[in-house]
């Protein structure tokens, strides 16, 4: 790995400059705000990593097809796979939308060939980035291991009255065993990314989790000790999230047996044709006491929040828009308030709040959390984040890229009296990888505060 890193410095660096120079283009107002600083870091070392990764891939090329001649015919046919690849997924994984922050919806295509290219690439990126950081990772710690190395060996020189001799960067003897050994590692940690990334895109994406979550209500009526919610979130269908998949989320949610099911937005990815088709696929759905949901920025993006409102009431699926819904249990009373993924909208609900019962918030964005506990929320239900898509949070909670946005990335978060339970939804936006944070059923079973 280290003879990797050292044969690649000049790559890392020339990588990281280009990239700096092409975010300087792409977004010529960005440098003055330290608030994007982390978002900065985020595309900048994106770019950094198909230069490095491109690079590496001509290197290994160049192997098998020695001579400068052919080493530019390889660049030439890199540089068109490259660039088929990103332009025939670029509408697919909502790209115009996020670099242009406009309303770019584009039509998904569910052909296998569509789906594979865009499978390639989801894992090509996804690996290139994180490999790239890795080699990032192992390469300063290179550096420093090295120089301090070299500093202890002047200092211990001088102490002894031995002149000093510049041996910064002088090889390392190493045996040969040892030698291929660290080869092999450095191989298998190249590699690693990749592979998680493909495991992510195969198995980590479909790999559903019932989060079952005790919830205790000090205000909650007597009559609703053990009412059973159920939550689903960010449906997002798409070609890797198929109709499907979802009628299985349906039956599974079912077999639960909940009293209530309500949904917390994005119901449809980047395609608003896809919006009939998911709402057939939820209309299976069934609960004693109804089904409801709210929207989310999905449904403003694709401007699809009256037509879909609309075909979900056709299936008696009630979508909440700065409304509620009174949830009644033998004369006792749960307030349901809907609200869209504006965070200004909530304040219009502040006249729907009930002070006498329990307030059960539905809410794509968390962010919304701390509004709604100054309104008197008992329990905030979110989504949007995915829990991070790609996430750490077996290392650490929160240790994630939805951290950049808003510090509830997932689960259950109290504060001032109110709760909030982010739910991490079971489909996919951008990459259709998920690592480190399972797609996800939930199922609330309330209780009294003793």
């Amino acid at each position: 790995m280290i003879s990797f890193l050292r044969a690649y410095k000049r790559i890392i660096v020339f990588s990281l400059v280009l990239a700096f120079c092409a975010y300087g283009l792409i977004y010529p107002d960005e440098f003055g705000r330290v608030k994007g600083l982390f978002i900065r870091v985020i595309i900048v070392t994106l770019i950094a990593s198909q230069i490095f990764w491109t690079r590496r891939v001509l290197d290994l090329g160049e192997r098998f097809l020695p001579g400068k001649p052919r080493r530019a015919w390889l660049a030439v046919i890199a540089a068109a796979v490259y660039l088929f690849f990103f332009a025939y997924s670029f509408n697919h994984f909502g790209l115009v939308y996020l670099f242009t922050m406009g309303h770019a919806p584009a039509a998904a295509d569910p052909r296998l060939r569509s789906v594979l290219i865009e499978g390639v690439l989801s894992v090509w990126l996804v690996g290139s980035w994180v490999g790239f950081g890795l080699v990032m990772v192992f390469w300063t710690a290179d550096r420093a291991t090295r120089s301090a190395a070299w500093v202890y060996r002047r200092a211990s020189k001088a102490a002894a009255g031995q002149p000093p001799a510049s041996e910064l960067g002088a090889p390392d003897p190493r045996l040969p065993a040892r030698r291929r050994f660290l080869q092999q590692a450095a191989v298998a940690i190249r590699a690693s990314p990749f592979v998680a990334a493909a495991y992510g895109l195969l198995y980590g994406r479909i790999n559903f989790e019932v989060v079952r979550k005790r919830i205790t209500l000090r205000r909650l009526p007597g009559t609703f000790e053990g009412f059973r919610i159920a939550q689903l979130s960010d449906i997002h269908i798409s070609p890797f999230m198929p109709a499907e998949e979802i009628r299985r989320c349906v039956t599974i949610t079912n077999r639960l047996k909940p009293d209530l099911i309500v949904m917390t937005g994005d119901f449809v990815a980047w395609d608003p044709e896809g919006e009939g088709e998911v709402v057939q696929a939820l209309a299976g759905l069934r609960a004693p006491y109804g089904v409801f949901g709210c929207l989310g920025n999905h449904e403003s993006i694709t401007q699809t929040e009256e037509s879909i409102t609309r075909l979900f009431a056709a299936r008696d699926i009630r979508i909440l828009r700065q409304e509620r819904a009174p949830i009644r249990l033998r004369g006792e009373t749960l307030n349901l308030i809907g609200v869209d993924d504006s965070l200004t909208e909530l304040q219009v609900i502040a006249p729907l709040v009930m002070p006498d019962t329990v307030n059960i918030l539905l809410v794509h964005y968390p962010s919304d959390f701390d509004r709604a506990v100054e309104l008197g929320i008992d329990l905030t239900l979110a989504g949007h984040t995915h829990g991070g898509q790609l996430s750490l949070e077996f290392l650490h909670r929160g240790l994630s890229l939805s951290r950049l946005e808003t510090p509830y990335v997932s689960g259950w978060y109290e504060k001032s009296g109110g709760q909030l339970y982010v739910n991490r939804g079971i489909g996919t936006t951008a990459l259709p990888i998920r690592l480190g944070a399972r797609p996800e059923i939930t199922v609330f079973e309330l209780t009294r505060q003793v």
